[in-house]
């Protein structure tokens, strides 16, 4: 992007001016005017389009400088206290500066004193009547709501960003969901270390705003972690990934689109204090801004005539203005109440607001005065606890809209007082985010339960009915087409080529199944247990989908401790209690008690155990080290006989004693910390320990000697597995490599890296998890991009497994306790099933089946643990710090399935609906 013309001629602040000149980051920085005029007057001659809500191409005859008008004091109390009665033409007087006529200082306040033609502040008559208070359908995102942005073009095409990193596309007039991703890095080995260490803590990312580009042909997406994505929209379901970029250290705040010089830019901000503009194109960066000594909260780039600028706000109530040259900010404004604020201007670019609440929970909504960075309205109506920040919308050029208090707001922009608010039927959290399209027709609102609701006014039902009836006939005609002869997918279901987009990613869709390598769908030998259960092999198993909390049997675990997430997670050896570690370094112990209604002492569903420590009071706490906790992987083991845990959390080896919970002894001074424990098969005395260097230790606990060390791996250890058949030892690690090392003399047998599934990035801090099967030859290789089977020692690959896209990442898997089964956690918080024989999909538990339905933040099972009796039963440990025990209906399985005839092999059909759920 070329470089912009700068402004000339910025008039030195006067006697009254109180705001002082700043230290730009640029060598030479223009100083600090207390009039947004004041640095426009006399402006290149160089048209600049930018984006802009309103037309394009308004003209205007007069040329800059006579349309300016001259700065003027801006004021220099505490606007929210000065303009609580701002409708009054009393507090828009101030002393004027010298040479300035009392007729020029009562003119309207805009920021240019200029006409535009065909445009004026006298609005086409609309009464409140005109706004879209009807509710027309519910949309079911998900997760909780933070961003929503309508099609500039496709009018009925919503775009959601969410608390969990999820966006989607909705199509509302057909409530079709046409688009869905996950937070995902696409080149994880472009990003920054600091990024690389916070995705390898937690590989999560919160949406904090989505937006389409100026003709709906490109969105951008922020996230709370570094990144911001910018996609290519080609209709329907055509989304493409188009640029990475590793935007900001920390939160990427804001994003927006603007065109200066006629080139498409992308404008974010972000917690590093800082403002960037980069080229939407290439990704190139073309400036960045510094000057605000708070994290940046929300950018608002517009136009005057030929002026390009961009207003920044930040977390401190700050307000900076911006050109887009390296001379550093051009305005300091105070926002009312020092709040956290957004900025919009009225659909024709003439008129700016602002809505912030601070952190007393006083919100604010007001009209700003550009000229003098003063406001000229403050809007009453706002609540004085406000829960989180406000948002806010315009429309029309003649209304504002905002989420308060459980309601949606409206007010006339020529009146402070609130012209109405409605509940649209209940169930608005208490700070909604809305958004209108670019008609005003239809406002998208969102819901305490994870939805949206689609508000119209009479022109909005028109138009959606409309869209809805021409679908309706288009299905009718595709189903004559599909009577005739259905198309069979992949997974033997009857797919539709008209009316619906295939590639829709809903939770509903069939999870894609791989068996075979690297998408590669051809029939590969199959695995032949010692143990195997060949009745397995036979059975047709039809997919359950799990969405109610009716359907299955779970339990969350009580606790005294302050909930911190679950990191490592089992079932004692007996079945009677589970043993949690959670990322503070304390273990958390739950025992099921025996009495009449539980005769075993297993652990159950059905009754509650009890958290349980010693009378002394002391908790099983870890070693940790100080330098670098964020780094630690935290590890244990359980001995056979249950008596003792080996532990560690980047700090020593702690032994600890699990009747008193007292440390045994500590031992393994880091570095190199322990990042996995294996207890030998033959010797409770000797554990193998995996490193963070990338090497194996075969530790004699009894003599505290390391016995031998191992190595192969080219990152940290993060899995081991023995198997007593082969008498080998099978390790992973974070290099997404597999080892195999004899248990006789310690040499290494082979090794094998994992097959990455092709369009997918492995990462490099990620983790990668063996378990053998019960026959201890085949071993399940967990990676958070897929799973496969391999056959030691030779390490064959024989089956594969990918998730659908719309999952996330694989967050951990295990075998059930026959082996029978395959437990796999997903980040978007889901639970399948697999049969281990075939790969094949049974039984998907959907989030809303165990977890609450708003939960306050983004909740996923972290861990899985299996019970070591009862096939049927594993428990959860959450990034909540929850722990949640499910089992299947009462004498029911995962899933149904029924034997094969004739030799016909196994398939997968998708069934969404209740009817084939176990009863």
């Amino acid at each position: 992007m070329g470089s912009i013309p700068k402004v000339g001629g910025f008039p030195p602040i006067g006697a009254h001016g109180p705001f002082q000149p700043v230290v730009a980051p640029a060598p030479a920085p223009a100083p600090l005017t207390a009039s947004f005029a004041g640095w426009m007057a006399n402006p290149s001659s160089v048209a600049h389009q930018a984006l802009s809500a309103g037309p394009i191409g308004l003209s205007a005859s007069c040329n800059a400088a006579s349309m300016v008008k001259r700065p003027r004091t801006p004021p220099t109390n505490n606007f929210a206290m000065d303009y609580q009665t701002a409708d009054s033409e009393n507090v828009l007087k101030r002393p004027r500066p010298f040479g300035i006529s009392e007729e020029m200082n009562n003119l309207p306040v805009n920021i240019l004193s200029v006409t535009y033609p065909g445009q004026s502040h006298t609005h086409t008559l609309y009464s409140s009547e005109d706004l879209p208070k009807n509710v027309f359908s519910d949309l079911n995102q998900g997760s909780i709501v933070k961003s929503m942005d309508f099609h500039p073009v496709q009018q009925t095409l919503l775009l959601v960003g969410t608390n969990i990193g999820d966006i989607a596309i909705w199509e509302v007039a057909s409530r079709e969901r046409l688009v869905s991703r996950n937070f995902k890095v696409w080149d994880l080995g472009a990003c920054s270390t600091t990024l690389q260490a916070s995705l390898a803590s937690e590989n999560t990312a919160a949406v904090n705003r989505v937006i389409w580009s100026p003709d709906g042909a490109l969105l951008g997406v922020a996230y709370s972690k570094h990144i911001v994505h910018i996609y290519s929209y080609h209709g329907s379901d055509g989304l493409r990934n188009h640029l990475e970029i590793d935007a900001h250290v920390g939160n990427v705040s804001d994003l927006a689109f603007s065109q200066p010089n006629k080139q498409l830019c992308l404008i974010t901000c972000g917690e590093d204090k800082t403002i960037k503009v980069w080229d939407a194109v290439t990704g190139n960066k073309q400036y960045s801004f510094e000057g605000h000594e708070a994290p940046v909260f929300s950018v608002c780039p517009h136009h005057k005539e030929s002026i390009q600028f961009i207003f920044s706000t930040a977390i401190d109530g700050k307000i900076k203005a911006w050109l887009y040259d390296n001379m550093g900010s051009r305005v300091d404004y105070n926002a009312p109440g020092h709040s956290c604020t957004t900025m919009a201007y009225s659909a024709d670019g003439t008129r700016l607001f602002s809505c912030g609440t601070n952190k007393e929970g006083e919100s604010h909504i007001v009209e700003w005065n550009e000229s003098e960075g003063a406001v000229k309205r403050t809007y009453h109506g706002l609540g004085k606890r406000s829960v989180g920040v406000v948002q806010f919308d315009t429309t029309r050029n003649r209304f504002l809209a905002a989420g308060d208090e459980f309601q949606i707001k409206f007010w006339d922009m020529d009146n402070v007082n609130l012209l109405t608010a409605i509940n649209a039927g209940g169930r608005l959290p208490a700070s909604p985010c809305l958004r209108f399209n670019k008609e005003g027709i239809i406002l998208a609102v969102s819901t305490n339960d994870n939805g949206i609701k689609i508000l119209v006014n009479a022109d909005g039902t028109r138009l959606l009915r409309s869209i809805e009836n021409c679908a309706l006939d288009a299905s009718r005609a595709a189903s004559v087409a599909v009577e005739k002869g259905p198309i069979i997918g992949t997974f033997g279901a009857s797919i539709s080529t008209a009316g619906t987009s295939i590639g829709i990613a809903d939770r509903s869709a069939p999870m894609t199944a791989i068996v075979g390598l690297n998408g590669d769908n051809r029939t590969l030998p199959d695995v032949k247990p010692r143990v195997a259960d060949e009745l397995e092999k036979s059975k047709i198993w039809k997919l359950t989908e799990i969405n109610e909390p009716s359907q299955l049997r779970s339990l969350c675990l009580p606790d005294s401790l302050m909930p911190i997430r679950v990191v490592r997670m089992i079932y004692t050896n007996s079945g009677g209690a589970i043993l949690a570690l959670t990322d503070n370094a304390v273990h958390k112990l739950w025992k099921w008690q025996k009495n009449e209604r539980n005769l075993t002492g297993k652990a159950t569903s059905a009754l509650p155990p009890q958290f349980w420590q010693p009378s002394s009071g002391i908790l099983m706490t870890n070693d940790i080290c100080e330098t670098n906790q964020e780094d630690a992987v935290p590890c244990f083991a359980l001995s056979k006989n249950d008596s003792y845990v080996m532990s560690a959390s980047g700090g020593k080896i702690s032994l600890f004693n699990m009747m008193t919970f007292k440390t045994m002894t500590t031992f393994m001074v880091p570095p190199p910390a322990a990042s996995f424990l294996a207890f030998h098969p033959q010797d409770n005395n000797v554990i193998a320990i995996g490193m963070d260097d990338s090497s194996i230790q075969i530790f004699n606990v009894r003599v505290d000697q390391v016995k031998t060390k191992l190595r192969g791996h080219q990152k940290r250890v993060t899995g081991l597995a023995f198997s007593n058949v082969l008498n080998v030892l099978v390790s992973s690690g974070a290099d997404a490599q597999l080892c195999v090392w004899s248990m006789d003399g310690w040499e290494k047998q082979a090794s094998k890296f994992l097959q990455i599934p092709s369009g997918h990035v492995s990462n490099p801090l990620g983790q990668t998890r063996v378990q053998f099967h019960e026959d201890q030859i085949h071993v399940l290789a967990v990676h958070g991009t897929h799973m496969a089977i391999y056959e030691a020692p030779k390490l064959e690959c024989l089956k594969q497994w990918i998730p659908r896209e719309s999952s996330g990442s694989i967050t951990d898997a295990v075998y059930s306790c026959d082996s029978q089964s395959i437990y796999v956690s997903f980040e978007d918080a889901s639970v399948c099933i697999l049969t281990s024989a075939t790969l094949q999909l049974r039984c998907r538990i959907n989030p809303g089946a165990y977890l609450p339905s708003n939960p306050s933040t983004r909740v996923y099972p972290v861990v899985v643990a299996v019970h070591p009796s009862e096939p049927n039963q594993f428990a959860l440990g959450l990034s909540d710090g929850g722990v949640h025990v499910l089992e299947p209906p009462e004498e029911g399985k995962w899933g149904f399935s029924s034997t094969l005839e004739n030799g016909a092999g196994p398939t997968i059909s998708s069934t969404a609906g209740s009817d084939q759920l176990p009863r």
